[in-house]
């Protein structure tokens, strides 16, 4: 189903329901933003040797799917196991007839806490600068102070966005634009609600040195990707370079690729993503190593309600959650495409009652928001590397 728009209009959401001859269904999230024809193809590959399986023997199929094939891992095959995987904790837990949280050891916390992202849709406008070391958009400091505050005032204590954009190789203009963005946002919001920073990899080690040292007199609660996430060593070795707690994991994929970077005790938080880094299962022990390393875990979840669902199933489970993160401008369609709503009251959210997930997809209204089409690349936003 399509996606509402955010940064650039044409993702859409991937859900995969496995049905079983007991009557019992089970919902899973995939969403890849625009490998959709990759994962629908590799998710329904799996599911010709699901055909006749128990799917309560969930670590068993994560083993099978992911070490009794050639050429596993990567993003595609993850995000493949990671919505069959969710989707047959939903389906062992309404076999139980209890929530995913108690099938996973009972909870930790009654409700989550959570940061906002995706609100600052209308503070944001392309760059008319033809200057090809320009960032791609200019962000309206005045309006990005007003939506802000908006949030504050409704209850949330914690946001997220993305100030800095462009060339790798960063300008004193493009830094200056940025503070000043966060400076406006944290005079709006006052001292007490966290802010974190999402770099989103878009600059180097040497730009994001300046750009953290810059941030340091807002108290910013994390630095996201500040750099490009394919190098553990380069990551640590900027961790260890800079005085604003620095995060990243979005695009790792299992417990081996965490492991090295966990390794370097120099990341403040991590966040795998429960819609590609392999489902319950795998997030589960990722956390599990995470807290070794006294490390928070705040899943990314940049996709749709089951995986909003999901990583709140996980922070209710665990005992090293931070934060869960929630897009406000996805909020109104979760409510259209679930057949339970998620309660967020004051900045922490409630999961509805009930087994599984607590709620499941409501098939017609997906009708409602047809698939979008888009080019690879073209369409996508981050254009400039």
């Amino acid at each position: 189903m399509a996606t509402p728009v955010h940064k650039t209009a044409g993702t859409n959401w991937l859900f995969v329901r496995i049905d079983t001859d007991k009557g019992i269904s089970g919902w899973g999230e995939g969403s890849l933003q625009y490998k959709d024809a990759a994962l629908e193809a590799e998710i329904l590959d799996f599911g010709k040797f699901l055909k006749g399986k128990d799917p309560r023997r969930i670590d068993w199929i994560w083993t099978s799917l992911f070490r009794r094939v050639t050429w596993s891992g990567g993003a595609v095959t993850m995000s493949a196991i990671s919505a069959i995987d969710l989707a047959l904790w939903d389906l062992k837990s309404k076999y139980l007839g209890i929530p995913v949280w108690e099938l996973a050891g009972g909870k930790y916390r009654d409700k989550m806490r959570v940061y906002a992202n995706g609100w600052f849709e209308e503070a944001t406008e392309s760059n008319p600068d033809p200057d090809p070391e320009a960032a791609p958009i200019r962000q309206s400091k005045e309006k990005y102070a007003a939506a802000a505050r908006a949030l504050a005032d409704d209850g949330w204590t914690a946001l997220k966005f993305y100030p800095f954009g462009g060339p790798q190789v960063i300008t004193p203009e493009r830094i200056r634009h940025g503070v000043e963005v966060v400076g406006a946002v944290r005079e709006a919001v006052g001292p007490n609600v966290e802010i974190g920073i999402d770099i989103r990899a878009r600059i180097d080690p040497w730009s994001a040195g300046r750009v953290a040292r810059e941030l340091e007199q807002f108290n910013i609660a994390w630095m996201e990707e500040p750099i490009l996430y394919d190098n553990v060593e380069a990551m640590a070795e900027f961790a260890r370079s800079v005085n604003v707690p620095v995060s990243t994991g979005e695009q790792l994929y299992n417990r081996w690729e965490f492991r090295p970077l966990l390794a370097t005790n120099t990341v403040r938080m991590i966040q795998p993503d429960i819609c590609h880094c392999g489902g319950f299962t795998e997030i589960r022990k990722i956390a599990d190593m995470a807290d070794t390393h006294y490390v928070p875990v705040a899943p990314h979840n940049s996709n749709g309600p089951i995986s909003t669902l999901a990583s709140l199933h996980l922070g209710m489970s665990i005992p090293n959650s931070f934060m869960q993160e929630i897009f406000v401008s996805f909020f109104d369609r979760y409510g259209d495409v679930l057949t339970n709503p998620i309660d967020i009251t004051n900045g922490f959210a409630t999961i509805p009652d009930g087994p599984g997930w607590g709620a499941e997809i409501d098939v017609d209204a997906l009708e409602k928001y047809p698939p979008t089409e888009f080019t690879q690349v073209e369409d996508e936003p981050y254009l400039l590397f």
